[in-house]
């Protein structure tokens, strides 16, 4: 139990609960979009009932929920600890991260990049499981969310490609309901990528100075912290922005307005939380209040698929 808690802490794995919500969204999206019910045993005609359709689709096929969400959290634990064994060195040095796993000792480098590949592996069987386009899309998947590593190298864009890593959740998640692309589930990942690289820029004014005398790229190293924050601020009005669209394109009902009434409301809280000569509650931007943020807006968005929208 101790070794397990050791390798959830090393992934963060209470940080699933950002994108996880977005996946169930594209998920319960590519449900109620179907006009049958895809089975090895059944075939089934769905009326025009979305709690008709979730019911049935969710009882036939159960499995394919589940291994959404495997999905989700292999490629997240993949891509967390590769990015923990890649920066173990630089984490090592930064004294806010020195007491990380790798560094501190506590998981072995080996053992941690075993962890990687053998995450990896699982993913690409459970979309084996799901449907060909997943299949052959898992690559390019793991490609993205491994290769925001490197990043921070060479661009301090690399705030974005966290933000594209993530983003693939809720097209991801309809990809594997229904098998093909749709215009709605990609502007929900567009609201992604803004929202992570938003919120990703706030979390790395910590190691402004470190990444500067490191040799190490951010937006907050490249512009300082009052201008890291206001490109912050104008991520997070292009992500209510998609999310707005979303809502407009997809004839969403009263719940999920109030939905985008809360999400919104929390992305103005955590900017006024955060001031660049005061970073005390960064933390609390960071994880509480996107953590909020995605997990209600889930909620109030499949509550309106499931009551309101289409019923």
């Amino acid at each position: 139990m101790s070794k397990i808690k050791n390798y959830l802490s090393l992934v963060k794995f209470s940080h699933t609960i950002f994108a996880m919500p977005f996946a169930l969204i594209g998920f319960f999206l590519g449900v109620i979009s179907l006009d049958r019910i895809p089975n090895v045993y059944y075939n089934l005609v769905l009326n025009n009932s979305n709690q008709d359709k979730i019911y049935l689709f969710l009882k036939y096929n159960w499995y394919l929920f589940v291994l959404v969400l495997l999905c989700m959290i292999f490629a997240r634990s993949a891509a967390m600890a590769f990015n923990r064994w890649l920066d173990k060195n630089f984490d090592a040095k930064n004294p806010r991260t020195a007491v990380r796993e790798i560094p501190a000792g506590i998981i072995n480098s080996n053992n941690a990049l075993f962890f990687v590949i053998a995450n990896c592996l699982l993913f690409i069987v459970c979309t084996f499981f799901i449907n060909k386009i997943c299949f052959y899309l898992s690559p390019v998947a793991l490609f993205v969310v491994l290769f925001y590593s490197y990043t921070k190298r060479f661009t301090a864009l690399c705030h974005l490609v966290l933000g594209v890593g993530l983003s693939l959740a809720p097209i991801g998640a309809y990809l594997a309901v229904t098998g093909h692309f749709a215009l709605l589930p990609i502007l929900f990942s567009f609201a992604v990528l803004f929202w992570v690289s938003g919120f990703d820029i706030i979390y790395a004014l910590q190691d402004e100075e470190f990444d500067k005398s490191n040799q190490l790229h951010s937006i907050p190293a490249a512009l300082g912290k009052s201008k890291a924050l206001m490109v912050s601020n104008l991520l997070h009005v292009l992500s209510a922005a998609c999310i707005i669209s979303a809502g407009m394109y997809g004839h969403f009902g009263r719940w999920y307005w109030i939905g985008v009434g809360i999400f919104c409301g929390l992305l103005i809280y955590q900017h006024a939380l955060v001031k660049p000569n005061d970073l005390k509650k960064v933390n609390m931007a960071f994880f509480t209040t996107n953590g909020i943020a995605s997990v209600v807006f889930a909620i109030f968005v499949i509550l309106d698929l499931f009551i309101g929208h289409g019923s």
